[in-house]
């Protein structure tokens, strides 16, 4: 709780203008009241009985007023305001307003109100009830004289009933908006339904406290037992809204409360922002229990709740006193932690719920362990309202569960749901749906033309390097479709742009990242040159503003001989607004979606083509695929890869599958049991990363494989680290003891292409040889290779000595 409402301060830069109105009200308050008050001192003897004790009610009754749980101490109910409305309406404005400010002081001193705070108060009463006697003056003249009241009479009251209240919510409202600025409406708007109510009901009860004060000056007392009864049955309804916000089986706050503290810590410190205070920020921390349901289904639900009640207990006691801890239900709680200085005093909170959970749980003389991972969002950095900041604990508390760690801070590269991620993925779903444009050609006999439709050559002699079959089957290129976790080789942009220029136009792939159209644009002929897709078949999926797909694809060599045995497919996404779209955050958004099945569907179809394609022209490959979890737990890709191959006529053997081991242990029976159909159909199986997973020589074992492909993490720094070529070294001298071929990836130079070809390696791909490229690049490329074989140079080819 605040020590001082920091309402009674104004932000910086907000001074001038606030108090300018402040004062402009005090003057316009003062100058139409000074004469009904100055003649209320001749009036004083006159004045009733009636008079008086409604004045002294209306003081009493605002030494004490109503606060709403859960409401602002500005959403407080004044009860004088009943008593003074009556007051104007049977003694005239000088009373009216001489006993409104006195209320209002008494009330601004049991508060804590400052003095212009006060002031302000009593000068936009004695205006609302200034305009509300104007109002009531239209009428045949006062109500309290006697007689009967007429139907002008009536309506002169409602009438002044509602200018009283147009002009004092429309004085506060202005008088927030200059000191808020921005966040002024909000607040106005929320309160504009309750103050009707509250405010409302007690000026429309005025007029029944003048009729009975008609009467008789005894019966006005009698109207504190409505007032009374009003005030309990809010105080009810405030107790049992209370109860709701509760969590019934630990006591803590709910999401309901969460959320009303959070509102309105958000407000507070927004005004400490603007004030420029240090303790501005505040954090939702969102923890969720890590072994909880282990708990429920080992020892049931009772056993479960009594850990939550232990837990909770521990939590509440870990956190500060100006805290709120809420069970947001299952094993999910949240903390708003207030008056921070920065996300360093958030993690020291964190940690202080991480070691109070850290201890094991005591039930029924059972040790229980039940860590926890905690997500924190700071505000505002991370967000300005309850729904944004609880989405960033949220994904800060996933991303901590994935990283095996106990705290994390939100970061938006670990937002995989964000909103420019979910228009990429319906982006990409739309390109799925609409299909490769000329897809009704599919159904065509297949004919000597490039997955990318570029045109092939009738054949390629093996002299010009062209893959020829070997006496084994050939080393299969493994064709990645997902993206690469390694890192990959980017070249800087030289700071001379005469040199920039003539790079870029003579390394084809530089050339399409800097042309958008370059795939479909360029001319044909020289070295690199790319066939016109509008002249040689169809692109590969151009969804309305969603872009197109192509494939592409790295040739792997069989270091030996210098052939080439396979290539590795690698899926290009252009998209019209973000240009290429890196492949990682592509499958990264398509792997948590349903899209995952068509972009599978898509890939399957697009490489076994291309092979039914290149077969046709004579060029004998082998190419492989990456396919994701998703695709492996459901085993529908197994019949996807079985229709494909016979539609297309293509040889199972030339198609190969790339899983990594991190995949093969989400789920290991699943996926042994696609890869087990896979194989029997006849396609290969690569284990992809080898020497990066959890338990590579248990997976050789039993894994029914044909090719390991050694990590590009080993293979960039074996030419200078003793430590990788001892690594590289052994994983060749496993593989081959197993009979496995072995692939490296990422071979980018000369020296390391020669100590793999001394290590026994038998298949490199990487840019030494050539870049990925589209299926027409490709063809041009064979036609143009000419085997590499390495020299016999014992000393160029000795590794470094190991440490």
């Amino acid at each position: 709780m605040e020590a001082v409402d920091p309402r009674n301060s104004v932000p910086p830069g907000r001074v001038t203008p606030f108090f300018g109105f402040v004062a402009a009200v005090a003057a316009l308050a003062v100058l139409l009241s000074v004469g009904p008050l100055a003649a209320l001192a001749g009036r004083l003897a006159e004045l009733p009985a009636a008079f008086w004790t409604m004045a002294a009610l209306a003081v009493v009754c605002d030494a004490r007023p109503f606060v709403p749980p859960g409401r602002r101490q500005s959403s407080a109910v004044f009860p004088s305001t009943c008593f003074t409305f009556a007051i104007l309406l049977g003694w005239g404005l000088g009373p009216a307003v001489a006993v409104q400010t006195v209320a209002v002081v008494v009330s601004g001193w049991r508060m804590g109100h400052a003095a212009w705070r006060s002031g302000f108060n009593a000068a936009q009463y004695a205006c609302a009830l200034a305009a509300a006697s104007a109002v009531t003056a239209l009428g045949p003249g006062s109500i309290f004289a006697g007689g009967r009241l007429r139907a002008v009479d009536v309506l002169a009251v409602g009438a002044a009933t509602a200018v009283w209240f147009a002009v004092n919510y429309g004085l506060v409202s202005t008088a927030i908006r200059l000191r808020f600025a921005d966040r002024w409406w909000p607040g106005v708007r929320s309160g504009l339904g309750y103050e009707l109510i509250s405010t409302g009901s007690l000026l429309l009860l005025a007029p029944v406290l003048v009729a009975a004060a008609r009467a008789s000056a005894a019966l006005i007392p009698l109207v504190l037992v409505p007032l009374f009864a009003v005030y309990r049955m809010a105080r009810l309804a405030a107790e049992q809204e209370h109860l709701g916000a509760l969590d019934p089986l630990t006591g803590l706050p709910n999401r309901k409360a969460l959320l009303a503290e959070v509102a309105e810590q958000v407000h507070l410190h927004a005004e400490r922002s603007a004030r420029n205070e240090p303790d501005a920020q505040l954090a939702l921390l969102l923890i969720d229990l890590d072994r909880f349901k282990n708990v429920n289904d080992a020892l049931g639900h009772a056993v479960g709740d009594r850990l939550l009640i232990e837990v909770s207990a521990r939590l509440a006691g870990a956190v500060g006193e100006r805290d709120l801890l809420a069970r947001l239900g299952g094993d999910e709680f949240a903390i708003v932690s207030t008056g921070l200085t920065g996300v360093d005093a958030a993690r020291a909170t964190a940690e202080r719920l991480v070691a109070a959970l850290a201890e094991p749980v005591p039930l029924d003389g059972l040790p229980l362990d039940v860590g926890g991972s905690i997500g924190i969002a700071m505000y505002p950095e991370h967000g300005e309202d309850f729904a944004t900041l609880m989405r960033h604990a949220d994904v800060a508390m996933y991303d901590a569960k994935h990283r095996n760690d106990t705290i994390a801070v939100y970061a938006a590269e670990s937002d995989h749901n964000s909103a420019e991620r979910l228009g990429l993925l319906a982006d990409l779903r739309r390109v799925l749906e609409a299909g490769p444009v000329g897809s009704a050609e599919r159904d065509a006999p297949v004919g000597a033309r490039g997955g990318d439709g570029a045109a092939l050559p009738a054949a390629l002699p093996a002299a010009a390097g062209g893959p020829v079959d070997a006496g084994r089957p050939a080393p299969a290129g493994p064709g990645r479709w997902r993206a690469r976790r390694h890192r990959q080789r980017v070249e800087p942009d030289h700071p001379d742009d005469l040199i920039n220029r003539i790079v870029t136009a003579a390394d084809p792939i530089r050339r399409r990242a800097a042309e958008p159209d370059a795939e479909s644009d360029a001319e044909p002929g020289g070295a690199d040159a790319v066939v016109p897709v509008s002249q040689a078949g169809p692109a590969r999926g151009d969804a309305d503003g969603a872009g197109r797909i192509t494939m592409y694809y790295q040739p792997q060599v069989a270091i030996a001989t210098g052939e080439v045995v396979g290539v590795e497919a690698l899926l290009r996404w252009r998209h019209p607004r973000r240009g290429m779209v890196d492949p990682e955050e592509l499958i990264r958004v398509a792997e948590q979606s349903a899209v995952m099945r068509l972009l599978t569907r898509r890939v399957v179809n697009d490489v076994v083509e291309q092979l039914a394609k290149w077969s046709a022209a004579g060029i004998t490959l082998r190419a492989a695929l990456n396919v994701s979890v998703r695709d492996l737990h459901t085993g529908e890709i197994a019949d996807q890869i079985a229709d494909r191959l016979a539609r297309y006529g293509v040889r199972p053997d030339r198609l190969q599958l790339e899983i990594t081991e991190g995949a093969l242990m989400a789920d290991p029976r699943r996926v042994l049991a696609t890869i087990s159909r896979l194989h029997a159909i006849g396609v290969a199986i690569a284990l992809d990363d080898f020497g990066t997973g959890y338990s590579s020589m248990q997976h050789l074992r039993r894994l029914p494989l044909s090719e390991v492909k050694v990590d590009r993490s080993f293979v960039l720094g074996m030419a200078d680290d003793a430590d990788d070529a001892a690594i590289v070294r052994s994983m060749i001298e496993l593989a081959g003891a197993l009979g496995l071929r072995v692939v490296a990836e990422g071979v980018e130079d000369e020296r390391t292409w020669r100590l793999l070809h001394a290590a026994g390696c038998d298949v490199a791909q990487g840019w030494f040889y050539a870049r990925p490229m589209p299926a027409g690049e490709l063809t041009d490329w064979l036609a143009r290779y000419r085997p590499l074989r390495p020299a016999a140079r014992e000393a160029e080819s000795r590794p470094p000595q190991a440490r």
